[in-house]
């Protein structure tokens, strides 16, 4: 009788224990690994049981246990870019899971708010071609929005050969933007999509971040209300759409965000800085962070929507950044949602190939402000990123303005003077200030040589 017993708990145990080993939706067919890299891959099964991990592309056995909590975990080191290869888990049991299709290349994390989800279909140029496309080395990865009050694990998504119907939702600028990297680098391309409209960048920062800031607190006060299309507590979004692909390996994050964050410019510089190195340290990689700045727009209260851009430009002081400007792709000042997203897209792979690949001679940087000097009634205007002279797209440059020490400005007169600009106003005897593009809704004509917008700026911050 005991012999029988003890015989059925057995049993009973492998029964309950079959269907333990288990991998995060991450982890599945179709995936793109990011190349020549230590890439975490992680886990649950049976406490205390042994994972074993072969992979085609060498003949490497791989060992790990999972702990008491079910969790494991262990890295893969990925050969160049190149596929497909098989990933082979199994576990003392017996179980087994074979990911299949895998590709390795590069990987991109794309994020933010609306104008980074705003799908193929939906783009103005991204339904134009939607019929065309047939990338079978572009693997998207779309994260399904949620939000949760506490960190979740599993997540949700699924890898896809990208066609024309799996891209037909997939963020537009994210895809032309793996579209020109895929040509260009002749390699694998992994999108992971993890965007919501309207939702503050708070809620894709850790709480406890947030809370223990308190400027960061006092400005999240004023993002939090009862927005029927997104939340807006710090968190949450962060906890269900981000923390179940930490620490996957990536190449770099893109983000298009700012939009909702108008009530509350002055801090978000900060809040960015504290977003970036977060996403590091939890990445456990110091990857590189290329945003866009916020196209112009009218509705903005007051000064919000130029001094988000304004903070924008300083973010450029965080390590490894880049910013793409985008005020001269806006088809409609009185909609948030810019209808065409190629541009905006390949202005960000033009980044990325000059500042993560190194490829030579492509033009990348838009002039940013840099410095000013009164010269007998004139203000003299230098610029970053203009070696190559500047250029104005009409007769006259515009949306420049100057003031004295009185601080009223004036609409003034600029003409441009190699890679410099000159600025003076008859009302302006002894100027001492310039404004340039300074309103919300503003789409200023200056560029530099190469055809990339200059940024708003002020001189007397």
């Amino acid at each position: 009788m005991k012999r029988i017993f003890f015989l059925l708990l057995s049993l009973a145990v492998v029964s309950v224990s079959y269907g333990q080993l288990r991998l995060p939706s991450l982890f599945d067919d179709h995936m793109v690994l990011q190349q020549q890299s230590p890439t975490p891959i992680w886990g649950w099964a049976h406490p205390s049981q042994e994972i074993t991990i072969k992979v085609s592309w060498d003949t490497t056995t791989i060992r790990t246990k999972a702990d008491n909590t079910t969790y494991w975990s262990t890295t893969l080191y990925t050969p160049p870019a190149g596929g497909p290869y098989t990933i082979t888990i199994s576990n003392a049991w017996g179980e087994k899971r074979i990911i299949q299709d895998v590709m390795i290349g590069e990987v991109w994390l794309c994020s933010g708010q609306s104008n980074m989800e705003w799908g193929m279909e939906t783009s103005g140029d991204g339904k134009q071609v939607l019929p065309q496309v047939n990338d079978p080395n572009i693997r998207l990865f779309q994260i399904h929005k949620s939000a949760a009050s506490f960190p979740q694990v599993h997540g949700e998504g699924q890898w896809k050969v990208c066609n024309a119907e799996t891209a037909r939702y997939f963020s537009a600028v994210a895809y032309f933007f793996g579209k020109k990297l895929n040509q260009d680098l002749n390699v694998p391309i992994g999108l992971i999509n993890a965007s919501w409209g309207g939702t503050p960048a708070e809620t894709w920062v850790p709480e406890g971040r947030i809370l223990a800031d308190p400027a960061l607190k006092a400005s999240a006060a004023k993002q939090i209300d009862d927005r029927p299309w997104c939340p807006s507590n710090p968190g949450v979004v962060y906890n269900s759409m981000i923390h179940p692909i930490i620490p996957f390996r990536i190449a770099g994050a893109l983000w298009y965000q700012g939009e909702s964050n108008t009530s509350a410019p002055e801090t978000y510089k900060h809040l960015m800085e504290t977003l970036v190195g977060e996403w590091r340290r939890v990445f456990l990689n110091e990857f590189p962070f290329y945003y866009v700045q916020i196209a112009p727009y009218t509705e903005y209260g007051g000064d919000s929507g130029v001094l988000i851009r304004e903070q924008q430009v300083e973010m450029l002081q965080i390590p490894k950044s880049g910013m793409v400007v985008i005020s001269d792709l806006v088809d409609n000042v009185k909609d948030i949602h810019p209808q065409y997203k190629k541009p905006v897209g390949e202005r960000l792979a033009n980044v990325a190939l000059a500042d993560t690949y190194g490829k030579k001679g492509i033009a990348y940087q838009s002039p940013i402000y840099k410095s000013h000097k009164v010269e007998k009634g004139k203000i003299r205007i230098t610029f970053d990123h203009a070696t190559g002279g500047l250029m104005a797209k009409g007769k006259e440059l515009t949306e420049f303005q100057i003031a004295g020490a009185d601080r009223k400005f004036y609409p003034a007169k600029a003409t441009i003077e190699g890679s410099t600009v000159v600025v003076s106003a008859k009302e302006v005897k002894v100027p001492v200030a310039v404004r340039f593009g300074w309103s919300n809704a503003s789409m200023p004509n200056l560029f530099s040589k190469e055809g990339l917008p200059v940024p708003s700026f002020r001189t007397d911050k």
